[in-house]
């Protein structure tokens, strides 16, 4: 047993070695550094833009879009009050910065996810193949995959969008996945009978059906990325987790608390517009 234990301990696989050289292959071709370029232009282009509306002008537009979109006045108010409360806090500006990072990430978590989703319930062997790896993507600590992601794109949000992205990434795509895989055969055969094809399948009866699942994914995905809000700041991202970090750094509790509190806010606006219409009814 001894020598078994010793056999296995000096023969060590090398996975960590085998990973440091793939990303060291990679590096230095210019690839990553014009993607860190591009969309890291794209970031502070989407921030300036919101930073550039003044603040009440900009609360107003959100407040009337939203009514415009969910037809519900209680709502509209709550947003208002709460984006003011932001503003009152002193923390405006790290939101629209924290609000831009997760726009971009939810973006890219849908526009991937869910036409994955969508394959892998037509095709259970995808599926199969795909759970490891999503398993392994929500369950590896996020500084794990920090660390590459810092040597390929550099300090700034870019690391702190493509780490955001592998972990959140996961939601829609599995949400995805259930929505459509669940869909009654009864109403698919309904479909069938009356000559729909597959993609008259897909769009007129499996979608419908599963987008209250979707949904789900999409209000999943956005708490997802808030809550690396604060793994982001580590690496130069900006946001509300700046300030996260610098009261911990400072023990700073009133800052930490405020800087959390808006954290929440921000989170409960975003649920509260992607939330779906009949659940605004019941409760605002």
């Amino acid at each position: 047993m001894d020598q078994l234990q010793n056999w296995l301990s000096d023969n060590k696989i090398p996975i960590g070695d085998w990973i440091a050289e793939f990303v060291d292959a990679i590096n230095g071709n210019g690839f990553f550094d014009a993607v860190s370029t591009g969309l890291g232009a794209l970031i502070d282009g989407f921030t300036n833009v919101l930073e550039s509306v003044p603040p009440f002008v900009l609360i107003l537009v959100i407040a009337v879009g939203v009514f415009v979109f969910k037809r519900n006045w209680k709502l509209s108010v709550f947003i208002a009050l709460a984006l003011l409360f932001i503003f009152n806090q002193g923390y405006w500006t790290e939101t629209l910065e924290t609000l831009s990072l997760i726009i971009y990430a939810t973006a890219v978590c849908m526009i991937i996810g869910v036409p994955v989703g969508i394959a892998a319930a037509h095709r259970p062997w995808l599926f199969n193949a795909l759970r490891p790896l999503l398993d392994l993507m929500q369950t590896l600590p996020t500084f794990v995959y920090l660390i590459p992601t810092l040597v390929l794109f550099g300090l700034g949000a870019v690391p702190g969008l493509i780490s955001t992205i592998i972990f959140a990434l996961p939601a829609p795509i599995r949400l995805t996945h259930l929505g459509v895989s669940s869909v009654p055969e009864p109403l698919l055969e309904a479909g069938k009978a009356f000559g729909a094809s597959k993609s008259q399948l897909l769009w007129k009866v499996e979608l419908p059906h599963a987008l209250p699942t979707i949904m789900a994914g999409l209000t999943q995905c956005i708490m997802l990325s808030l809550s690396m809000v604060v793994i982001a700041a580590l690496v130069g991202a900006g946001g509300l987790g700046v300030p996260v970090v610098r009261a911990l750094n400072s023990v700073r509790i009133d800052m930490g608390f405020e800087a959390g509190l808006s954290i929440v806010v921000l989170a409960i606006i975003l649920d509260r517009i992607c939330r779906p219409a009949d659940a605004d009814k019941r409760k605002v």
